[in-house]
């Protein structure tokens, strides 16, 4: 019989464990983990703080994009506005708030929950929650407190609608992972108008 369709909790032994290296955003550490027959094995983890997103839909359905550069693979991505879990005891609503505003002057009136996601399970301990925003206002640059600095002061912010952005994606024109599964998600969701999102608000995983 197939089990229900959920992830759960587990948690293998570890057997030893050895930091590798220590920056300013991810640690490195190495496992040795037993498997349930007994066997042990060695597992690299990077441990990373975890992320938020924004599909910000304006009344026209379109998305509100940014292209960012990425150095690590050397290329101009178009993204949703994004930031890390960074600041100690911030709601993600609060965080994905803030980020909306710094990364493009826009503020939403209304928000939900599209999806939960682990980056890359394998490897590194990364959650994104991705956010819906809607209902979005342009707040004007004098009562803005923050000041861009380095890639994100050279950030494009463009419109896409909805529909164009999934042709987008499935033509392999985006690569960002946060900005397909959310740009999938919000034109999977939109079938029944966003009727069957969970509250912004709901507990994280």
């Amino acid at each position: 019989m197939t089990p229900p369709i959920a992830d759960t909790a587990g948690n293998w032994p570890v057997v030893s464990s050895a930091e590798q290296y220590r920056g300013k955003i991810i640690n490195v550490r190495s496992d040795t983990i037993r498997s349930p027959d007994g066997n042990t094995a060695e597992r690299e983890v990077v441990e990373h703080p975890g992320a938020v997103a924004i599909v910000a839909l304006d009344e026209s359905r379109r998305v509100l994009m940014i292209r960012q550069y990425r150095h690590p693979v050397g290329r101009l991505l178009w993204e949703l506005p994004a930031g890390l879990r960074d600041v100690a005891g911030e709601p993600l609503l609060q965080t994905a708030r803030r980020e909306l505003l710094e990364e493009t002057g826009y503020r939403a009136a209304r928000w939900k929950l599209l999806v939960d996601y682990y980056s890359s399970p394998g490897i590194i301990t990364e959650r994104l929650r991705v956010f819906l925003a809607q209902g979005l206002e342009l707040v004007p640059e004098a009562d803005r407190d923050f000041v861009p600095e380095n890639e994100e002061a050279h950030l494009l912010i463009g419109w896409v609608p909805l529909d164009e952005a999934v042709c987008s994606v499935l033509a392999g024109e985006l690569h960002n992972g946060v900005a397909i599964a959310g740009i999938l998600a919000a034109h999977a969701a939109s079938a029944d108008r966003f009727g069957g999102l969970r509250a912004a608000d709901s507990p994280q995983m």
